[in-house]
């Protein structure tokens, strides 16, 4: 058995710490050069602390109806109200759905944004992980050229950092932005756009794991409006090392990968043997590290606590991201997928065209419940929570108005999300949504506005610069502000 040290975990004093880039500006006298800004951002860095060191994001993929969840309208007609009746919670004067009777109990940690909105159409999850509203022409398929995520951004300011502190950490086997359980979009058989580095380079990707869904054998459930509880585990590609295939022998591969890259460095080719250069060096520490190898070994973990968590894909997954941001990573996406091409399980995750009230009541909420509070517990007890910011959205919203299927429709204008953990002003709630949790009432929010909340959190400048791969400056919140009231 290989044997590798895993580095400590990262700390508040900067050791580990990733640092603000500002690219583009000019001076008087002319422009900078990429070294003197990197050394001016790390000033700037030091001079704006974030509260969060990790960020843990909880993505319902298909676009939750989260007035049937954080924005109740008990009062309108039935046919927009739905069925469920709203409870109080732990905080004076805020209700939730009374399907989420734990994450009641929560809210003084949360805060609940209830008027967000976009316009960039259905199913586009570009805006959620990027806060940039661009009407992609076919929201199934990823492109180069789109606006990198915040996960992405996370490790561009690794990589690119200038201070010697964090040179180490660049050639740290564990990534900064970790996908689970799957890339998105992997059940429908398409590849969405959002997570990915986009204009500044595949090497920005995040670490995608793979992954084998299935449901209970005796469970009968599946099919549209008719979702089974989906189970699994998350799993690194290529994690285990071939049969006959050592450290030693490996070690050669990467020897010889090294005079290549000297070959295609003569042949004026940079830009593709720097990505060619990360590519190989994340390869070969996902295939020798013990530490990002042990994060998913939740086999180890107590049975009571894998309960509390609940055995699912989901539960699984965020089980996981716990062990992630506790080994130092920064952030980590779980995503409840849709499974409908590859696996038949669960046709609609949050997309409830179908049974609306009847999925989230037997399904979906039950279960998010008890995986969304196990998981903040879990980081309350270890001291985790106030520096892991976990956050909660869907790329848009449902209709105010129940269609003939007992579902509800696609919906931007108006939605919720919420946020809780490291940076957060626990129990509050900004905007508010009108009588039909139609159109936003008060405070609208957008993506935008949520990305530099997350950004802000972590103690990156939102307004920030970085570069594109053609060294074109691009912001990384798109305008968006940090929403002040919870922070």
């Amino acid at each position: 058995m290989l044997t590798v040290l895993g580095s400590p975990r990262r700390t508040c004093d900067g050791l580990t710490r990733r640092e603000t880039l500002k690219v583009g500006a000019l001076s008087a006298l002319g422009a900078f050069g990429l070294p003197q800004l990197l050394e001016g951002d790390e000033v700037r860095r030091r001079q704006r602390p974030g509260r969060a060191k990790s960020v843990i994001l909880l993505y319902l993929l298909g676009g939750a109806a989260t007035q049937d969840m954080i924005d109740l309208k008990p009062n309108a007609p039935r046919d927009i109200a739905g069925e469920f009746r709203p409870i109080s919670t732990n905080v004076p004067g805020i209700q939730i759905c009374e399907h989420l009777p734990r994450t009641s109990r929560w809210l003084h940690k949360m805060a609940l944004v209830r008027s967000l909105n976009h316009r960039a159409g259905c199913h586009n999850t570009l805006p959620s992980y990027t806060g940039s509203e661009i009407l992609t022409p076919d929201n199934t398929i990823t492109r180069d050229t789109f606006p990198p995520s915040m996960g992405s951004v996370c490790e561009y300011l690794r990589v690119n950092s200038t201070d010697h502190r964090t040179r180490a950490a660049r050639e740290s086997e564990l990534p900064d932005y970790v996908y689970m359980p799957c890339y998105l979009g992997w059940g429908q058989a398409i590849r969405r756009a959002g997570p990915y580095g986009g204009s500044i380079g595949k090497r920005y990707d995040p670490l995608f794991t793979e992954v084998s869904p299935y449901k209970a054998p005796d469970d009968p459930r599946g099919g549209p409006g008719n979702p089974a509880t989906v189970l699994g585990e998350p799993r690194l590609p290529e994690s285990i090392l071939a049969p006959g295939l050592t450290i030693d022998r490996l070690n050669q591969r990467r020897t010889l990968t090294q005079q290549l890259e000297d070959h295609l460095r003569r042949a004026d080719a940079q830009p593709t043997v720097d990505n060619f250069n990360r590519t190989q060096r994340r390869a070969f520490n996902l295939l020798t590290s013990s530490e990002i190898r042990s994060a998913f070994e939740i086999d180890k973990e107590d049975p009571r606590l894998r309960d509390r968590y609940g055995r699912t894909l989901f539960g699984n997954c965020s089980l996981i991201a716990r062990r992630l941001v506790e080994r130092g990573v920064r952030f980590v996406n779980v995503t409840w997928d849709l499974f409908w091409d590859r696996v038949p399980i669960n046709y609609d995750a949050w997309d409830t065209h179908t049974k609306n009230c009847e999925i989230l009541r037997n399904v979906n909420l039950p279960e998010f419940d008890q995986t969304y509070t196990a998981l903040l517990t879990d980081l309350h007890d270890r001291g985790l929570l106030d520096e892991t910011l976990v956050v909660v959205m869907s790329e848009m919203g449902r209709t105010p108005r129940i269609n003939g299927n007992a579902g509800r429709d696609h919906w931007t204008y108006c939605y919720g999300m919420w946020f809780a953990g490291g940076g957060i002003r626990g129990g509050t709630v900004v905007g508010e949504s009108d009588a039909q949790a139609a159109y936003v009432k008060d405070r609208p929010i957008s993506p935008a506005d949520v990305v530099a909340t997350i950004y802000e959190c972590l103690g990156i400048d939102p307004d920030m610069m970085i570069e594109e791969r053609s060294g074109r400056p691009i912001p990384i919140s798109h305008g968006g502000r940090p929403i002040r009231e919870i922070l």
